[in-house]
């Protein structure tokens, strides 16, 4: 299963999200249907860019409660401060798609940033 993890600044629009998810898919070289689900923060779970993304892609959504991104963050590779600061969470797109992903997931593309949107990819079971 591959997640993509979506952080974004608020009011980001589906076409950045969408483009942070292409960017991302582009980074791992796997075709755009390979992604099985779309996860954020709960506290983005109400961002219309990224339920956008994932209903035009008939893709699960899944809003990550505060505890298991923080409890998934550690496994992640990127760091912003600000959004550290801002979120209690080094990377909200990699925090996400790990916490979703499963206990055992690993990062298959670390946060990529387009525009006002970020993503990564994590999968979990065998290497893709």
């Amino acid at each position: 299963m591959i997640v993509a993890g979506i952080g974004c600044r608020k009011g980001a629009s589906a076409q950045d999200v969408e483009a942070a998810l292409s960017a991302a898919l582009n980074g791992a070289g796997a075709p755009t249907r390979a992604v099985d689900a779309i996860a954020t923060s709960a506290a983005k779970a109400n961002e219309a860019g990224i339920a956008e993304v994932a209903r035009s892609r008939g893709l699960k959504f899944i809003a990550v409660a505060q505890a298991e991104l923080e409890a998934a963050a550690a496994r992640g590779v990127t760091t912003s401060a600000r959004v550290l600061a801002l979120t209690g969470v080094p990377s909200v797109a990699e925090a996400a798609a790990l916490a979703a992903a499963g206990p055992t997931a690993r990062l298959l593309v670390p946060r990529v940033a387009v525009g006002t949107a970020t993503c990564a990819l994590a999968f979990s079971g065998e290497t893709p």
